[in-house]
């Protein structure tokens, strides 16, 4: 089944995160044509999650910390995320590698808390322009996925989900074509081939008028949508991507 994932950054308050929930509740097509995960900050966490009960959107969040609780000040706690009605987690995404230096070690951390706790990580790995340039993507995006997914055993990796994210064609003025998405998506496959009914998504400013392209490619199963899920409107679009 397709996964379509909004993520909503830190953009929107409690009451914005309500309202557009709300909005998508009511604009998003019956049946879905696949499973929408709505990821909102974290300090929203807990009033989108009562508004997406009984509805058949999902709650994803944003983090979480690799411990359940202590003393570690402005961290997520999995058992938070959980009591919030989440079933997924963005663990990796590039801006937490950027901004905040995470690791695969911490990644391995990470993914396994969430294990335990009963969500769905969505693993995110990609490569930077510089990295594109000089022919060093595929051992790098190869170097995040091991690093991550050390000293798993495959059973417990089944509910993975990887998404692609090519950094260097997020708000750079460059644009990753089908062809290039499809290389490295397929590689991926390739490199995880022994996690049967694996989804790869693709994350990399993705649009309505830019849909089709991706969702056609042979190893996408869904897609990380940032910027476009903020609008109701246009995410819908994204999720409705066959009809358009």
């Amino acid at each position: 089944m397709n996964l379509f994932v909004a993520n909503w950054k830190m953009n929107l308050g409690g009451r914005k995160s309500l309202q557009l929930a709300e909005e998508l509740i009511d604009s998003l097509p019956e049946p879905l044509p696949g499973e929408v995960v709505l990821c909102p900050p974290a300090t929203a966490l807990f009033m989108v999650g009562e508004k997406l009960k009984g509805t058949p959107l999902q709650l994803g969040c944003q983090n979480i910390y690799h411990e359940e609780k202590g003393a570690y000040t402005g961290e997520i706690s999995p058992s938070f995320v959980k009591e919030a009605g989440a079933l997924y987690v963005m663990v990796g995404h590039s801006e937490r590698r950027h901004y905040f230096q995470e690791g695969g070690q911490l990644l391995a951390r990470k993914i396994k808390v969430a294990l335990q706790w009963g969500l769905q990580p969505i693993l995110c790995v990609g490569e930077n322009l510089e990295e594109r340039e000089t022919n060093r993507a595929w051992p790098r995006v190869k170097e995040q996925i091991t690093e991550a997914l050390v000293g798993f055993e495959e059973g417990e990796l089944k509910d993975l989900v990887v998404a692609y994210e090519p950094v260097w064609a997020i708000g750079t003025g460059h644009s990753a074509q089908p062809a290039d998405v499809q290389e490295m998506v397929y590689f991926i496959r390739e490199e995880l081939v022994n996690l049967r009914g694996l989804r790869i998504l693709y994350g990399g400013s993705v649009k309505g008028d830019n849909i089709k392209d991706f969702m056609e490619l042979p190893d996408i199963e869904g897609v990380l949508v940032g910027g476009a899920s903020l609008d109701a409107r246009e995410f819908s679009r994204i999720v409705n991507w066959e009809k358009n």
